[in-house]
Order: C-alpha cells, then structure tokens, then sequence
C-alpha cells in the first residue's frame, strides 16, 4: 500500500522556525514540508499542492474549503518589530506607500490603519527593488516585512509598527498567518501537527541555533519570545473578524518610474 505523505506549506521567515523545528524534530508527523514567501503558501494551498498551510491571515476568506487549524498562529499582542511603515515625514503627511511585494496581510493592514487610522489615502505602488529606500522623496513611505526590517531600524526618522498601531486602532492583538487545512483532512493530521507546533514552540531556542540565528547581528530569541505571540486565542480570532469585515482591499500599482 502506498502511503501518501501530507504536504504542509510554510513561510521561510525566522519567526516561523519554531514551528519548522517542531514539524522536522517531533518525531510524529509525516509530512512533506514545502517553504516559500507568504503570499506563496497561500497561492500552494489554493492549487492543491499542499494539504495545509500556513497562510496570510488576508488570504483566509479567499480560500474556499479552507478551515483554520491548532491553537498556533504568527501574532503579535504588542510590537511586532517585523512589519513596519518607515517614513521622513509623520505619516498623516503621506502621499505615496511602497509596498513589500512579499506580504498580502501587512499590505491590507496598512490599507487599514491608513485609511481609519490616520484617515489618509495615500497612492499605493508596489516596491520592486529595495535601493528605493535610499531614494526616499517627501510624503513617501515604505511598507517592510520581514528579517530584513532589522538592517532598516533607525535608518528613517518615523518608523511605525503595524501591529503596535493596529493595538492602539483596536485595543486588539494582531494575527498575521494562521494555520489552515483543506476541510475534511484527517483529524489525526491536524493533531500531528498541532503536537509538533507545541514541541517547537517549546524549543524556540534550539530552533535559533539549528538555523543559525544566534549568529544574526540582532537578538532573534529575543525577538521571538518577546515580539512574537504564537497562541491563536479568542481576541486574536476577533481581531482577524474586524480586519476581513472591514472590506478595505489595497491594489498598488506598478511604479510610478
């Protein structure tokens, strides 16, 4: 008989690998592990190349069949330190947003908090390349994702962090990516999984030396058990609820040249 292996697509960040440690390390899930940027996963999940994912919590609603899956998630109850609007200016002054094109939630959530927290409507375009940082004009601001925010941090004058100011919109916790199988999934796979989830949360720091974190110019454990909140809770599922019904839907175009 023919055992089919479960494929589980995941994000390649560093605030994921406590869940890739658990999954390789646990020692009971077989599954076949598939790493890509976010909005990646998302795109796996939706052609049937993965049986569960994690995706952008933006992605949810576009996913039919999908449910979400185990008490874990990529959150944030506080500043999150990895997703960020850097600007000269304060950001009230805006008039055009660079996007990271590697996220699909960060990208929505500053359509959020642009338009009902700071009542601003800037023009969005996606940022292709980088080096547009350091070619900054009056009333631009970058949105960055990511390990690389850390090579960014003090570099502009205003920096602000999505999940801190999504708190102070909302007095809501922040989810980002969330755990979903295709509906009907084996129950026994979920649970496989949901133990491996706990096992590498509970080894975050052997996660950071097996992938050579601990050598990074910035203090990733600390980052991960400060900055990042893993537990998928109820204000956490509340605050996911607000953001989807809230139906803001940024499209960036190309650049401007």
């Amino acid at each position: 008989m023919m055992v089919i292996v479960p494929r589980i697509a995941a994000v390649s960040y560093l605030n994921t690998i406590p869940f890739i440690y658990g999954i390789g390390h646990e020692g009971n899930l077989r599954a076949e592990l598939l790493l890509s940027p976010p909005a990646v996963c998302a795109k796996n999940f939706a052609e049937h190349k993965a049986d569960i994912a994690l995706v952008p919590a933006a992605a949810v609603p576009s996913l039919a069949d999908a449910e979400i899956v185990t008490e874990y998630c990529i959150g944030a109850a506080g500043p999150v330190r990895t997703v960020v609007l850097l600007s000269g200016e304060p950001i009230e002054t805006v008039r055009r947003v660079f996007l990271d094109a590697h996220s699909l939630t960060s990208v929505q959530l500053a359509g959020y908090l642009l338009a009902k927290h700071w009542k601003v409507s800037p023009e969005y375009y996606t940022m292709e390349d980088y080096a547009q940082l350091d070619h900054a004009l009056p009333g631009d601001a970058f949105l960055l994702i990511g390990d690389k925010v850390f090579d960014y941090e003090g570099r502009f004058a205003y920096s602000y962090d999505l999940a801190a100011e999504w708190k102070k919109a909302t007095r809501l916790p922040f989810a980002f990516a969330v755990w979903i199988a295709r509906k009907g999934v084996d129950p026994d796979l979920t649970e496989g999984l949901q133990h491996a989830l706990t096992f590498g949360i509970e080894h975050t720091y052997e996660a950071v030396l097996e992938y050579g974190f601990d050598r990074k110019p910035y203090d990733a454990y600390g980052y991960l058990t400060q900055n990042i909140d893993y537990i998928f809770d109820n204000q956490k599922h509340k605050a996911l609820q607000k953001f989807w019904n809230s139906g803001i839907k940024v499209s960036p175009r190309a650049n401007p040249g």
